[in-house]
């Protein structure tokens, strides 16, 4: 039997839209889609949903550290703000 692969959805957003965030610990704050995941129906919102990584010392990065960076969100909690009203 074979595996069917999930079909990319058709979202509301795309790259570049201005969003607002209506569920999550974000709620209520704005920003704008850097990458959408049609697969997965998860967004990339800049400066929104920061999550803490920690990168071990590597040849690239001989320090490491701990950074900042965007985590994805479920496309159902962002909704598209329409810039003529905004």
């Amino acid at each position: 039997m074979a595996i069917k692969k999930a079909e990319p959805a058709k979202l509301h957003v795309k790259s570049g839209d201005t969003v607002k965030v209506i569920a999550g610990d974000e709620k209520g704050k704005t920003g704008v889609i850097k990458s959408v995941n049609r697969t997965t129906q998860r967004v990339i919102v800049e400066g929104l949903n920061l999550v803490t990584k920690h990168n071990k010392p590597s040849a690239k990065s001989p320090q490491g550290g701990i950074t900042k960076m965007e985590a994805p969100m479920h496309v159902s909690n962002v909704k598209a703000i329409d810039p003529k009203t905004a």
